[in-house]
């Protein structure tokens, strides 16, 4: 089970990594020369719901870099059991999609969206955890919103104390 989700995490991250690429002006086609490679390092111990226990504060950015929303995350080793929270708003209840290596999947909603009241959305998001940060990214998927139906950024965050 633990290899399903570990690769399940990875073909997400790869997913996303060839899905936010850009044209960085390299040559993709261009042969890599080994001795400019770096050695490979060893892989971190495979994280697990109890990892990522505890309240983080969060804060989603736009693409470009916009401040958008701040939410607190409230994680336990019973992943049956995580929230999230907008402020000023009940906590709601979060799937957890995949965790392995340092890296967990999860999706809340669908709820009111804080940024366009009367539109309903659903978020994923997918964070790679360093000691007490987060980082990744999300998705806000918006429900009979047009054209403008989803929303990228990054997300950010800190284990409290």
């Amino acid at each position: 089970m633990r290899s399903v989700l570990t690769s399940g995490v990875v073909v997400l991250a790869s997913l996303f990594a060839i899905a936010c690429g850009g044209d960085d002006g390299m040559d993709d086609t261009a042969a890599i020369d080994s001795a400019t490679v770096p050695p490979a390092t060893a892989m971190a111990p495979d994280a697990t719901a109890a990892s990522f226990a505890g309240t983080w504060d969060m804060w989603a950015l736009s693409e470009t870099g916009d401040s958008l929303t701040a939410t607190t995350m409230m994680a336990t080793a019973d992943t049956a059991t995580w929230m999230v929270a907008f402020p000023g708003r009940d906590p709601m209840p979060t799937r957890v999609l995949a965790i392995g290596g340092d890296s967990v999947v999860y999706e809340f909603g669908p709820y009111e969206s804080v940024l366009r009241p009367g539109v309903t959305t659903t978020t994923r998001g997918v964070n790679r955890m360093v000691g007490n940060r987060l980082t990744g990214s999300f998705e806000a998927r918006y429900v009979g919103a047009g054209s403008d139906s989803v929303l990228r950024g990054r997300m950010e965050g800190m284990r409290r104390p």
